[in-house]
């Protein structure tokens, strides 16, 4: 498959931006589609950034098109720390004569770049654009988690509409369905209806208040490990650090706050893709949110070049790396299950499948956690982790 047919080159202006310091910038380590013919080769790449100029179903937001080539000229002046990096920036998606047709351009992208271990690192361009990224999934049979960063739950209010505050009803509505679980990091409650707070419960979905996120942030770690998509919406983040957005407002994640969370996404073996949405150019102020979500990037690329590879799997050889312990908790029949890996003292809970028809959940058998899931249940308590993972495979 040709996947450059579905690319235009990145913008001669982003070249123009960045200047040159006979230093290891991203703009000298990269392979850059820079002009027709000269797609990149992608043997030996592991990581791709993916433009998609695409904000026909914003609301409110229009001009977030245009965020792909602003985000480069500040991510192409950062340094690369890595000796190896292995990127590639392939362009923009064409835009195509309806947002269906982006939608499927970019699909086939992405599950090309999937199919090939490849991780694309996606710049749009509205959310619903996350949309296109779950249906790559669809196309390579892989049941997946979905997490969001995000200050609202985007369900929308018309299941047949699709647009950027919208596109998580159509992923659920979906048939077949490929969606296990949907994280949210950092909703605000003054977003929300009550009422879809108890339906995302009801779906067994996790959903995290900001303030609580805040309260201690290195619990955000395991909630990210356990996705295969990270959808970053830049209305998470507060105006004050990220004003690029029609949605800006006063509170929010700060800018390392999101560039910590961007790292654990990359250090996170089971994340495969990851994409930044929402910003817009016409509502920031000195490139300041452009640089920051080019700073995002580079902390995702930053945690990719350190992945350990210690994600548990079901055989005897891999499980030899962690230390295993058994929670007897009362009036409980099953023991619980915990993994503590040797290499980075990580934790996981394995839940065990009995019947044969949930094979297909098989890799989600074993849930990230935190050690105070662990000691939580000690003191003879279920993690919520634990709980709803159970029930999802009954």
């Amino acid at each position: 498959m040709d996947i450059s047919l579905y690319f235009d080159p990145v913008s001669p202006e982003v070249f123009e931006f960045s200047s040159p310091t006979g230093h290891k910038c991203i703009s000298e380590v990269i392979k850059a589609h820079k002009e027709e013919g000269s797609f990149p080769d992608l043997d030996y790449v592991k990581l791709a950034l993916v433009g998609i100029n695409e904000d026909r179903a914003s609301l409110m937001n229009k001009g977030c098109a245009r965020g792909p080539d602003y985000v480069r000229r500040y991510f192409y002046n950062l340094f690369s720390h890595w000796n190896e990096p292995a990127m590639a920036d392939l362009g923009n998606i064409k835009r195509g004569h309806s947002v269906d047709d982006t939608y499927f351009a970019a699909k086939e992208a992405i599950a090309y770049l999937l199919a090939n271990n490849i991780i694309p690192i996606i710049i749009g361009g509205s959310q619903d654009l996350t949309y296109a990224n779950y249906l790559a999934y669809e196309d390579i049979g892989r049941v997946i988690n979905i997490a969001a960063i995000d200050p609202m739950f985007d369900l929308g209010n018309n299941e047949n509409e699709l647009n950027s505050r919208s596109y998580l009803s159509r992923i659920i509505l979906h048939q077949p369905n490929f969606l296990f679980n949907y994280t949210n990091v950092g909703y605000q409650t003054y977003y929300v209806d009550k009422d879809a707070v108890g339906l995302m419960r009801n779906l067994l979905f996790d959903v995290h208040r900001l303030g609580m996120v805040n309260d201690d942030m290195e619990e955000t770690e395991p909630m990210i490990r356990n996705a295969d998509i990270l959808s970053v919406d830049v209305s998470a983040i507060r105006a004050s650090d990220a004003p690029g957005n029609f949605y800006a407002g006063p509170n929010g994640f700060y800018g390392e706050e999101v560039c910590r969370i961007c790292r654990y996404a990359g250090i996170s073996d089971k994340l495969s893709s990851i994409g930044f949405y929402e910003f817009n150019p016409e509502h920031d102020r000195q490139g300041q949110t452009a640089h920051l979500v080019a700073q995002m990037i580079w902390y995702f690329i930053d945690g990719f070049m350190n992945r350990k590879n210690d994600f548990p799997e079901d055989n005897k050889d891999k499980l030899d790396n962690y230390l295993k312990f058994y929670v007897k908790v009362d009036e409980f029949d099953d023991e619980l299950i915990f993994l503590k890996s040797k290499k980075t003292d990580r934790w996981w809970m394995q839940v065990t499948i009995k019947n044969n028809v949930h094979k297909k959940y098989k890799r989600h058998q074993f849930v990230p956690c935190s050690y105070k899931d662990y000691k939580a249940a000690l003191e003879r308590q279920i993690p919520d982790r634990w709980w709803r993972v159970q029930q999802k495979l009954l």
